[in-house]
């Protein structure tokens, strides 16, 4: 317990750095690159298997933002198109096997190990946005943006209105602060949204592709949009394990420096339908 209190502490402080860090805005190229810059992809087999586990969502407009934060002001159509997102949130198991082909050491694991070791089927935590981006990259894919994200955790064209992914009821679909035990859980255990897509809401923050700007939903383009081209930090979506319910509504933005770490924060992959 000591140790997850200290951890939360740790989250508090880095959020007071990234607060500093972003008092000026940056551009992609500027910023430090990953480890490896390694062109290399995934073996065809486990591409074969990862593309299993992808769900193919029907592009459409949609209802983007909310009234109820300033920075999701104000409410605006969006047009995505279709595309693929992954069913789960990446497992270390999957993030394990991209560090085996790719030569790359292991993040430092959370405090909540099993014997020492990661658990394989919880979501990949303690990773750079850049880190995040090469493993997209490596199966093929990318990072969603925040127009892709929102409108997968709606449920694209199925969507029942939720203000959470798949539920009113928090509880039936996240792992948050009042019932996660303060750490993450294996992924897929709660219940799925209108698409079939697991933890959308809670369990980890994901990374989407997108710059941070707190205005920018007052310039977005309609078809599309990808984010302006600077930004306070890179963009995370969807709450995580120790965030409460009102952090993890749909509609919330949040953002942190690319080159943070933190155990609260994973990837979901997306891919274009060509």
């Amino acid at each position: 317990m000591k140790k997850i209190k200290s951890l939360l502490l740790s989250a508090v402080l880095l959020s007071a750095t990234a607060g500093q860090w972003a008092n000026a805005q940056h551009k992609e190229e500027s910023l430090p690159e990953s480890v490896s810059s390694s062109k290399m992809t995934a073996p065809t087999d486990f591409i074969k298997k990862f593309d299993e586990n992808m769900v193919v969502i029907e592009g459409g407009t949609y209802k983007m933002g909310g009234e109820e934060l300033r920075d999701t002001k104000p409410v605006h159509d969006v047009t995505v198109k279709t595309f693929s997102m992954s069913k789960y949130e990446i497992t270390v198991k999957e993030y394990r096997a991209y560090c085996n082909a790719t030569g790359r050491p292991m993040p430092e694991a959370p405090p909540w190990k099993t014997d020492g070791k990661w658990d394989e089927d919880h979501p990949m935590v303690n990773i750079t946005w850049f880190e995040a981006r090469d493993f997209a990259q490596w199966v093929g894919g990318r990072l969603p943006t925040e127009a892709e994200w929102e409108y997968a955790a709606k449920g694209g064209k199925l969507t029942r209105g939720y203000k959470y992914a798949g539920s009113n009821n928090f509880d039936e679909i996240a792992w948050h602060k009042k019932n996660s035990g303060e750490k993450t859980h294996p992924v897929g255990q709660k219940k799925p949204n209108e698409l079939g897509l697991y933890d959308m809401s809670g369990n980890v923050w994901e990374w989407c592709q997108d710059w941070y700007d707190r205005k920018y939903y007052e310039v977005s383009p309609k078809d599309d949009p990808k984010g302006p081209e600077t930004g306070l930090g890179k963009t995370r979506r969807g709450g995580s394990w120790y965030f409460n319910p009102e952090r993890s509504l749909i509609i919330v933005r949040d953002h942190y420096s690319p080159t943070v770490k933190l155990f609260g924060m994973g990837i979901r992959v997306v891919k274009d339908i060509k």
